[in-house]
C-alpha cells in the first residue's frame, strides 16, 4: 500500500507530466499563428516564453497543496470554545501553589489591597492569556503542611480559577508550617512520566524555610521553572504569633537551586519575554512554527 505522504507527490508528478504535454501541444498550435500573435519576428517577449513553465509549476503547487490538505488530519476546533482534540505530544503547566493561611493575608497588589491568593490568581490569569493555552494541560499541587495533587492534566482553566479563588484548601491539611519541598517532591513524581522538556513548573508562594539540603531533582520532562513571590516583601502581617511577609531571599534561593527564574509578582505581572522563554516560544522563528498544513495553504495560494 502506498503511504499517505506519497499521494501528494504522485499527484504532483502526474500534474507536471500532463501539464507539460498540454503546454507542448498548445505551443505547437501557437507557432502556426506566431506572426499574427507576436509580429513579424514571430517571437514572443521573454516573459511570455516563461509563462508555460510558470503555469506547470503553479498547477503542481496547487495539486500538492490540495492533496496535502485532503489527506492530512484536519484541525478541529470546538464551536463553544471547549476542549480541542487531544494533542499527540501535549505540553504541561505544573503549578505548585502555596495554600497556607498566610496566603489569605491582605497586603498584595500595587495598592496592597488584595490577598496574596487573589494576587496569585491574577498572575496566573495573565500567564495563561499569553500562552497558547489550548495546547497545554494544567496540573495543580496544593502545598501547606504537606502536598496534595488537586487537579491533574485539565484543559479547563475555570477549574484552575476556582482553585486559585476563595477555596479554603488549607483545611485539607493539618495545621503546621509550610513545606514547599513536599510540593516539589510531589511535582517531580507527577511530571516524571511526561515527555522530555514538555513541562513548565510554576511555584507561587509567599516564602518558606528551606533546608540546606534535600532539594528534589526535577525529571527530564521539566523544561523550565518559575518561582513567583506574592505578598509585601517589606512590611509584614501578623499571623500565628509571627510577622509574615514575602521572603524574597528564600524564594530566590529555591529558584537558583532548581535552575529557574524568580519573579516578585506582588506589584507586576510576569514579563512576556520570561513567559516566552519558559514555555519555549522565544527560540522559534516564524518558519519553525509553520506546519505541513500551513505550507499546503501557502502552496495553494501561490499556485
Amino acid at each position: 500500500m502506498v503511504a499517505l505522504d506519497l499521494y501528494p507527490l504522485l499527484v504532483v508528478a502526474a500534474v507536471v507530466v500532463l501539464g507539460a504535454l498540454a503546454e507542448g501541444l498548445h505551443s505547437r498550435r501557437v507557432q502556426r499563428l506566431a506572426r499574427l500573435a507576436f509580429g513579424p519576428s514571430g517571437r514572443p517577449a521573454p516573459w511570455v516564453r516563461a509563462a508555460p513553465s510558470a503555469r506547470v509549476l503553479a498547477l503542481a503547487a496547487l495539486g500538492w497543496g490540495l492533496c496535502t490538505l485532503y489527506w492530512i488530519e484536519p484541525s478541529r476546533h470546538a464551536a463553544d470554545g471547549g476542549d480541542p482534540a487531544e494533542a499527540a505530544d501535549p505540553h504541561h503547566v505544573l503549578l505548585v501553589l502555596d495554600v497556607s493561611p498566610s496566603m489569605r493575608l491582605v497586603d498584595a497588589g500595587p495598592e496592597k489591597k488584595d490577598s496574596r491568593m487573589v494576587r496569585a490568581r491574577r498572575l496566573m490569569e495573565s500567564f495563561f492569556e499569553r500562552i497558547p493555552v489550548s495546547l497545554y494541560r494544567v496540573s495543580v499541587i496544593a502545598v501547606y503542611n504537606g502536598a496534595k495533587a488537586v487537579v491533574v492534566d485539565t484543559r479547563d482553566f475555570e477549574v484552575v480559577r476556582n482553585i486559585l479563588g476563595d477555596l479554603p484548601m488549607h483545611y485539607a491539611f493539618p495545621a503546621g508550617k509550610t513545606k514547599l519541598f513536599d510540593g516539589l517532591v510531589e511535582a517531580a513524581k507527577l511530571a516524571k512520566p511526561w515527555n522530555p522538556r514538555s513541562t513548565t513548573l510554576m511555584i507561587v508562594s509567599d516564602g518558606d524555610t528551606v533546608p540546606a539540603s534535600g532539594m528534589p531533582t526535577m525529571p527530564a520532562s521539566v523544561r523550565s521553572v518559575i518561582v513567583v513571590g506574592v505578598g509585601d516583601p517589606n512590611v509584614g502581617k501578623f499571623i500565628d504569633g509571627r510577622q509574615s511577609r514575602q521572603d524574597v531571599t528564600t524564594l530566590k534561593q529555591i529558584a537558583a537551586r532548581l535552575g529557574g527564574s524568580f519573579h516578585n509578582g506582588n506589584e507586576r505581572h510576569l514579563a512576556t519575554n520570561l513567559i516566552a522563554a519558559a514555555v519555549g516560544m522565544d527560540g522559534e522563528s516564524l518558519f519553525d512554527q509553520l506546519t505541513r498544513r500551513e505550507y499546503a495553504l501557502i502552496a495553494c495560494t501561490i499556485g
